[in-house]
C-alpha cells in the first residue's frame, strides 16, 4: 500500500542521484567545449608553420632597431646641414646636399689646366680638334653651272698652337709647290699636333687647267692681292681668297713658287728682312738660302705682311715640271718649320742647320741669241768666271756672260733663245744674318726717301692708268724685285 512517507524517502535518493548525474554531464560537456576552443588556435598556428606562404612576410623591426632609427632621426634633426635652412630642409630626401670641392693635393697646386681647343670655323664648316678635313673654296667668277671649287686641306690639331697657311700654284704652271703641299699635309697627324695647318695646293685652278701662269683674262693673280670686291675678275678672285682663307685664319704664311719663264731656282726663301717678325720667321726653315725682298705690291706675301701676318715666299725648281730634288728640298724646309714652331716633330732625322743669308744680283745678257751655260745650279763661282755664252746662230758670233762677283748660283735660265738684257744667272753672296738685316733696313730707308708715297694698285679706280699704260704699269710692278725673272 502506498505510503507517502515511504514514497518521499524512496524518491529523494533517486532525484539526488539524477541531479548529480546531470551536473556531472554538464561539466563534462563544458570542459569539452573549452578544450576545443583552446585547441583550435594552436592547430591553426601549427598548420601555418608547416605550410609555407607564397609571399614572404614583411620584416618586423625589433625594439632595438626601432630605437636606433629613432636615435638617428633625432641626430639629423639636431644637426641640420648648414647650407639648408627653412623650407629647403624638407627637400633633403629629394635633393643632393651641396658640397664644396676639396682643395687639390699639394703636388697638383700651381699646375695650370690645359686650354680647351675650339672647333675651327672656316668656309662655313666647323672642324673639331684632332681631325683632318677637305673643304672647298669657290672664287665664284665662272658660270655657276660649271664652277669647280678649289680644294682646301685642313689639319686641325688636338692641342693648341699656331696656325700655318701654305699656298701653292697661284701661278698655274708652277707644279712643285702642289706636290710639296700634298706630301706635307698627308703626313700630318692632327691627334698629335699642336696647332693647325691649312694647305691650298692649287689656288689658280683656272691657270692650272691650261698649264698657264696667268688667269684666263691674261692677268697675273699674284699682282692683285688683297684684291677688290668690285674690281676686275683677277681682283675679285684675290679679294675672295684673301678674306675667306687668309685673313683671320693664318698666324704664318708660306707662299710656294718656282722660277718663271724657263728659269729654275735652288730652294730659297724671299722675305722682308727689314721686318723684325718676318726676319725671325725666316730663320725657322733650317739651312736654306734666304734673300731679302719686300715683295711687289699686289703679291700675296706683301698683302699678308702689311696685314701683320709674317709671310715668306719659298721658291724651288722651275715651271711646267716636277723636279724631285726641288720638291724634297722644299718639303724638308716645311717639316723643319713645323718642328721649330712646335706643331709636329719631323719624321726625318737630321740636324737643324742655320739658314744662309745672301745678297744677290742677276746677271744679264748683252746680246740676243742662243744661251748655252757653262755652270749648273748650285755651283760656286768667282768674280770674272765665265757663266755661259750667247751665240748668234747665223753670224756665228757671240759674247760671254761673266760673273761680276764671287758667290753661288742660286738661280739660272735654261738654255734657250734670249733677247738682249735677258736675266740669265742669279748669284748670291753669303752674308751674316746681321749684315743681311742691316742692308734690308738701309734699302727700306732709301726706298722711302725716293718714293715718298705708296704706289696704288692697278685696280684702284682713282689712280688706275689709262688703257694704253696698263701693260707698262703691270710690267713696272713685276720688275720691282729685279726684273721679270722674279717668279713671285
Amino acid at each position: 500500500m502506498f505510503s507517502p512517507e515511504k514514497s518521499y524517502f524512496s524518491i529523494a535518493p533517486c532525484f539526488s542521484f539524477t541531479c548529480f548525474s546531470f551536473r556531472r554531464s554538464r561539466l563534462k560537456y563544458f570542459a569539452l567545449i573549452t578544450a576545443f576552443l583552446l585547441a583550435t588556435p594552436c592547430a591553426v598556428a601549427v598548420a601555418s608553420k608547416e605550410q609555407p606562404s607564397s609571399t614572404p612576410p614583411a620584416p618586423q623591426s625589433t625594439d632595438q632597431e626601432r630605437t636606433d632609427l629613432e636615435t638617428t632621426d633625432v641626430e639629423k634633426t639636431a644637426s641640420p646641414d648648414p647650407q639648408v635652412t627653412g623650407s629647403d630642409s624638407t627637400e633633403r630626401d629629394t635633393k643632393e646636399p651641396e658640397t664644396t670641392e676639396a682643395p687639390p693635393p699639394e703636388s697638383q697646386q700651381g699646375v695650370e689646366t690645359a686650354p680647351v681647343v675650339e672647333n675651327l670655323s672656316l668656309l662655313n664648316a666647323s672642324i673639331p680638334p684632332g681631325q683632318f678635313q677637305t673643304l672647298y673654296w669657290s672664287p665664284g667668277q665662272s658660270f655657276a653651272s660649271i664652277d669647280t671649287p678649289v680644294p682646301v686641306l685642313v689639319a686641325h690639331g688636338k692641342n693648341p698652337g699656331p696656325r700655318v697657311c701654305l699656298t701653292a700654284a697661284i701661278h698655274g704652271d708652277e707644279l712643285n709647290g702642289i706636290e710639296m703641299v700634298r706630301r706635307l699635309m698627308y703626313q700630318l697627324e692632327p691627334v698629335k699636333m699642336n696647332g693647325t695647318v691649312i694647305g691650298v695646293p692649287i689656288v689658280n685652278l683656272d691657270g692650272f687647267r691650261r698649264a698657264s701662269r696667268y688667269l684666263s683674262d691674261r692677268r697675273d693673280l699674284n699682282r692683285y692681292f688683297p684684291g677688290s670686291e668690285n674690281g676686275s675678275a683677277a681682283s675679285r678672285i684675290a679679294y675672295s681668297f684673301f678674306n675667306k682663307i687668309i685673313r683671320g685664319n693664318c698666324d704664318f704664311l708660306v707662299d710656294l713658287h718656282t722660277g718663271s719663264l724657263k728659269r729654275t731656282n735652288l730652294p730659297q726663301i724671299r722675305a722682308d728682312l727689314s721686318n723684325e717678325t718676318v726676319f725671325e720667321f725666316s730663320r725657322h726653315l733650317g739651312g736654306i738660302t734666304v734673300l731679302h725682298g719686300r715683295g711687289s705690291e699686289g703679291t700675296l706675301r706683301r698683302a699678308a705682311t702689311d696685314l701683320g701676318i709674317p709671310a715668306i715666299t719659298l721658291e724651288s725648281g722651275g715651271p711646267n715640271s716636277l723636279d724631285e730634288s726641288s720638291v724634297d728640298g722644299g718639303v724638308k724646309a716645311l717639316e723643319t718649320l713645323l718642328q721649330n714652331l712646335d706643331i709636329q716633330p719631323t719624321v726625318r732625322f737630321w740636324g737643324t742647320p742655320q739658314p744662309v743669308f745672301y745678297h744677290s744680283e742677276w746677271v744679264r745678257s748683252d746680246q740676243g741669241g742662243i744661251l748655252m751655260s757653262d755652270v749648273e745650279l748650285g755651283d760656286t763661282v768667282r768674280e770674272g768666271d765665265v757663266l755661259g755664252r750667247v751665240v748668234d746662230p747665223v753670224s756665228n758670233t757671240g759674247s760671254d756672260i761673266v760673273s761680276p762677283l764671287s758667290g753661288k748660283i742660286i738661280g739660272m735660265a735654261f738654255n734657250q733663245v734670249v733677247q738682249t738684257g735677258f736675266a740669265a744667272y742669279h748669284i748670291g753672296e753669303a752674308k751674316t744674318p746681321e749684315e743681311a738685316k742691316e742692308e734690308a733696313q738701309e734699302e727700306l730707308k732709301e726706298e722711302s726717301q725716293e718714293s715718298g708715297s705708296v704706289q696704288s694698285y692697278p685696280d684702284d679706280p682713282e689712280t688706275a692708268p689709262a688703257p694704253e699704260d696698263t701693260e707698262a704699269s703691270m710690267k713696272k710692278i713685276s720688275d720691282s724685285e729685279g726684273g721679270s725673272e722674279n717668279a713671285e
